[in-house]
């Protein structure tokens, strides 16, 4: 698969941002009307970008009539509870499944300083009878750190899709509970199954995304399946997989979400924004999303900064063209 000659171009309509806020992580659902609430991950830009996602992130929604922009906020979705999440919830990734929709997020609770924060973060689930809520957020976290081993200081960024067997499958990010603290060992990506989408799921022992020349791999990972395959698009840290620049997004592919390896075209996407006039680069290209319906991926949302100063981010909301590059 090619997937970079899938995207679409954008316009100035494509880009939902708020002024006063940072904006980060957007993940689209449908509901019965066919309007379209967009989920996104946001903080009041007083309290900047670094550590401010850790530490006082919310999520928060905003609806259109179609998938690609023009996306009006609406509230919020789901704030922090009392326990394992409540400093911070982010990374929302929304599915529908028989006729609820789950939200899966990171949460994490902490003193104030980036690595209590840091490695407190673990994977949380809440339910919706529709995309407009409300959520219903649990007390435990559905993907908690393991004793041991590649997972076993925090765990984030979730991704689910439902497998042709009918499965659930989640990637997530993770950090060994190794190394020098508290920065903790490699980031690498797992994975975990389940019968339904609230678990339990059970996770494959060993990380199956992994960089053998630099512990920092990839993140922000989203699977999905099509044309009896599972696809994951990826950060790449290194520019190790693309054999490209540092931080582009890597598409890799497996037969049973376990093992996987680098697409013959790897890279997704570059760091720009495809315009009709022209791409236009940017500093940051991250957390990559696709909105799929009725099996077809129809968008690809990616949240971005365009300039290294960090005063401004935004969701982009790129077409894809189900027809080139397959």
């Amino acid at each position: 698969m090619n997937f970079n000659k899938r995207l679409g171009k954008i316009t100035d309509n494509s880009i939902f941002r708020m002024n006063e806020y940072f904006v980060w992580c957007g993940s689209i659902a449908k509901d019965k009307d066919d309007l379209y609430y967009l989920y996104f991950s946001f903080w009041h830009k007083s309290e900047s970008f670094d550590p401010g996602w850790l530490t006082s992130s919310k999520i928060g929604y905003a609806v259109s009539d179609n998938p690609y922009g023009g996306f009006e906020f609406k509230g919020v979705a789901l704030a922090g509870g009392d326990g394992w999440d409540a400093s911070s919830v982010h990374n929302p990734a929304v599915i529908e499944y028989e006729g609820k929709y789950y939200m899966y997020y990171m949460g994490n609770f902490g003193n104030g300083e980036y690595w209590s924060h840091r490695n407190n973060q673990r994977i949380g689930v809440a339910v919706a009878e529709n995309p407009a809520g409300p959520w219903r957020r649990f007390d435990k976290p559905l993907i908690d750190v393991s004793e041991k081993g590649f997972d076993s200081l925090m765990v984030s960024n979730p991704s689910v899709t439902v497998g042709e067997d009918g499965k659930c499958y989640m990637i997530y990010k993770a950090v060994e509970n190794n190394g020098v603290l508290p920065k903790g060992g490699a980031v690498v990506c797992g994975i975990a199954v389940a019968s339904n989408p609230l678990g339990p799921f059970k996770k494959h022992t060993e990380a199956v995304l992994t960089n053998p020349e630099n512990e920092w791999s990839v993140e922000d990972a989203f699977i999905w399946s099509e044309n009896e395959k599972f696809y994951a698009l990826a950060k790449d840290f290194q520019g190790y997989f693309t054999k490209s620049d540092k931080g582009d997004i890597a598409l890799f592919s497996s037969k049973n979400a376990i093992d996987w390896e680098v697409a013959n075209y790897p890279i997704a996407s570059k760091k720009e924004l495809p315009f009709e006039k022209g791409n236009m680069p940017v500093f940051r290209l991250e957390r990559p999303q696709l909105y799929i319906e009725n099996g077809v991926p129809k968008a690809l949302l990616c949240a971005c900064m365009p300039d290294e100063n960090g005063e401004e981010t935004f969701n982009v909301s790129i077409p894809i063209l189900k027809s080139r590059g397959i």
